[in-house]
This record gives C-alpha cells, sequence and structure tokens, in this order.
C-alpha cells in the first residue's frame, strides 16, 4: 500500500471541503461560528460624543489656572446621567455635573474627573487643569458610520457578539456549523455503563471524538456501536452518510473482519486516500459521497484522535468557514533523545513549556497508539522525520500547540 504525506493527505482532504451555506441565526446563537459576509456600521460607536469617567463637563479655558492651592470656582448648572441629555448649553465658569456614558452638554470640551474636585454648595471647585478633549470618548472613536466593522471569515467569539449587539445586528449571517456522525466499529466495543466481558474494551473513542468536536463548537450525533458485522455496518452507514461529515472508527486495516471500506464502496462512497505516511495513524480513509465527507478513522484510540486533529479538524475549519485551517507550527527544542526507525513521520505526544522565549518539548512517555494516557497532559505533538533515526537531546523539531491552558507559564 503505498502510504500519502501529512501535507498531500491534508491537501487531498480540504480540496473536497468548501464553506457550508449561509443561514441568518439570532445573535445569541452565533458563539464560534463564522461570518459570512461583511458587517457595515450602519452608525458610529458611541453614536455620540460622551463622558469617559464621572465627573463635571466644563469648558478647558475655564480652569487653565486651576491647582491645588487655589482652586477655580465653577457653579454647576445641571446634572446628566447616561441615557439622559442635558438641555442647558454651557456658558463660561459653569459645569454640568456628569455621569459615565452621558452625552456631553453643548458648549463643554473637556471633562474633570471628579477626583480633582470637591462641592461647595451650587459650586464645584475645580483643582487641576484639563486639556480640551479630556475624558471625553468620541463618536464613532470605536466604529466610524459606513465602516466595515468585521469581514465575512472572521470567527465570532464574545468581543466579536458584544460588537455586534452595540450595532443592533440582532440576526447575523453565518455558515452552516457541520453535523457530524460518529460511530465506533468492533464487537470488541461496550458502552461505557456497561460491565466488561471476556475480550471487551469500553467504547473511548466516541467519548474523545465527540469531546473534540464540541471543543469546536459542534455537537455531534453519536450513532453508536456496530459490530463486526456487513449487513449492520451498511445500515448505520446509511444513517451517518445523511450528515455533512461521517466520522467512523476501527475496520479500516486489513483484518477479516475489517468492514468499512467494502461498506463505503457498496454506498457509493469514492475513496480519495488509505494510508498516510504517519505513526500512528497510518490506515486513515478518507473519501466523499455527494457533499458529505467521510473519515474511516483507525480503532486505536490515539491514533484516532491524531488522525482527528491532523486531518478532521482542517476540514471542519474549511467547512464552518474559517479561513485559517492550521494549527501554527513552531520549532521546539526535544529534552530526550526520540528515536524513529519507521518510513513514517512519528507523532510523539508532548508536553511543552516556553525557556526565555525557545520553546522545549518532552514525550509524555510510552507512545503507544493504544496507549491514550499518552493524550493526558500532552499539549503538543512533535513531527520526528522518517530516514534519520530519530532526534537527539537539544536537537529542534517541528512543534504543534494543541493546548495553551497546559503550557506552564
Amino acid at each position: 500500500m503505498k502510504l500519502t504525506s501529512i501535507e498531500d493527505a491534508r491537501s487531498l482532504i480540504l480540496r473536497e471541503a468548501f464553506p457550508l451555506p449561509v443561514q441568518r441565526r439570532p445573535l445569541a446563537q452565533t458563539l464560534g461560528l463564522v461570518l459570512a459576509e461583511d458587517v457595515i456600521a450602519p452608525y458610529p460607536l458611541p453614536p455620540f460624543d460622551n463622558a469617559g469617567m464621572d465627573g463635571y463637563a466644563i469648558r478647558a479655558r475655564d480652569v487653565a489656572d486651576a491647582s491645588p492651592e487655589q482652586p477655580v470656582k465653577l457653579a454647576i448648572v445641571d446634572t446628566v446621567a447616561a441615557g439622559q441629555i442635558s438641555s442647558h448649553r454651557l456658558r463660561p465658569n459653569e459645569a454640568v455635573r456628569i455621569m459615565t456614558g452621558a452625552p456631553i452638554p453643548e458648549g463643554a470640551d473637556a471633562v474633570v474627573q471628579a477626583e480633582a474636585t470637591s462641592e461647595q454648595g451650587e459650586y464645584v471647585l475645580v483643582r487641576e487643569p484639563v486639556k480640551p478633549g479630556r475624558h471625553i470618548r468620541r463618536a464613532g472613536e470605536d466604529v466610524a458610520a459606513g465602516e466595515r466593522a468585521l469581514l465575512a471569515g472572521t470567527p465570532l467569539g464574545p468581543a466579536e457578539i458584544g460588537l455586534l449587539a452595540s450595532l443592533g445586528q440582532a440576526w447575523v449571517s453565518v455558515h452552516r456549523p457541520p453535523t457530524v456522525a460518529i460511530i465506533s466499529t468492533g464487537s470488541e466495543l461496550v458502552e461505557v455503563d456497561q460491565p466488561l466481558g471476556p475480550g471487551q474494551v469500553h467504547n473511548s473513542n466516541a467519548y474523545t471524538l465527540r469531546a473534540l468536536c464540541q471543543q469546536m463548537g459542534l455537537q455531534p450525533d453519536v450513532l453508536g456501536i456496530v459490530p463486526d458485522d456487513y449487513e449492520a455496518t451498511k445500515k448505520l452507514f446509511e444513517q451517518g452518510l445523511a450528515h455533512d461529515v461521517l466520522l467512523t472508527t476501527g475496520g479500516v486495516s486489513v483484518g477479516q473482519f475489517d468492514f468499512v471500506k467494502s461498506v463505503q464502496d457498496e454506498l457509493g462512497v469514492e475513496r480519495r486516500l488509505w494510508g498516510v505516511a504517519v505513526k500512528p495513524g497510518k490506515p486513515l480513509v478518507f473519501g466523499v459521497r455527494g457533499g458529505t465527507l467521510v473519515f474511516g478513522l483507525p480503532g486505536n484510540p490515539v491514533s484516532s484522535m491524531v488522525s482527528f486533529e491532523l486531518f478532521v479538524r482542517p476540514a471542519l475549519l474549511r467547512l464552518m468557514g474559517h479561513r485559517r485551517n492550521l494549527r501554527p507550527l513552531y520549532k521546539a527544542v526535544v529534552a530526550e533523545d526520540i528515536a524513529n526507525t519507521d518510513n513514517r513521520v512519528f507523532v510523539v505526544r508532548v508536553r511543552a513549556w516556553r525557556e526565555n522565549g525557545v520553546w522545549h518539548v518532552s514525550s509524555t512517555g510510552a507512545q503507544g497508539s493504544g496507549i491514550l494516557r499518552s493524550m493526558v497532559g500532552a499539549n503538543g505533538f512533535i513531527f520526528v522525520p522518517p530516514g534519520v533515526g530519530g532526534v537527539k537531546a537539544g536537537e529542534t523539531v517541528d512543534f504543534m500547540l494543541l493546548r495553551e491552558d497546559l503550557v506552564e507559564p
């Protein structure tokens, strides 16, 4: 079996992935989705000049000579809170008591903060000079009317959603998130709430894949376990093919009971790929049927997770409309010797940290494709190339950061 490189396999997969159609969604339901069109500001933000803090709206020239020793005395002629408008036009030696966010009264050109003042009856004593524009948030200083506030392809996080809310965008055009089906194959599998019989293992792959999808804001449809039976496999696969993406685990090797490829063939899946030059994850199968992307992931738990990160995640991001589909690669210094006598790229699970701006990595321990614990505590992958026998401590390798939350400060 001729193996495809990681890069070629990923390019082949991404050629089949296109952003899904546009739909209008309520703003509150867009977290994690991707804008499908530019958002043009219908009005400026802020929409009017307003106070940047509690204090007094004044004319800056009236307090040009103010000091703690010789404060300037101004008459308080009005009070304006956020959401109110003062009807008073400021005249010389007058002040308007103002709260943060309130519109600046006519005639005022600065705000002096309350901490630099004290009240004396109907007057305020100002103890420091201020320049024109001080503590005033100008209309449009955030976003100008008619400006492109957000560009198509922008992922929507809390800040983006807040900006859209500020612009009154109750409904937003986004790319529809992909529907994902997950099927686990193998008669040895049982659900996690069932006791293990002889030769059986709990179905961990469904849970790791579900969690990986959920981290991306997707809610996959876990269709369950199918035993090593051709007709049962076919029946469940037919359900899975109604989704945008079908993920299956197991049954993609060359064993007597590995039915995934033959079932795909019967159901009209056009195979694009079988076998990647990567360890773990070699027996990856990828194909398409209509608009459905079909991934046959290896059954070993680590192989399944590595394959998801390297191949499935980029495809899902492309379907969601993301412009950036790949995690960035860095250079990292390895802390110990790591052998690779295989003809495939060895993806090593590592703990990574930074020293003086340089990434350093150490393996998480035993790296077998069935040792799921090697993923626990791992915050990245390194890629040890084939044909060199491995890397020595102190050498530099390509490093992919997976989890910033596990990087020690």
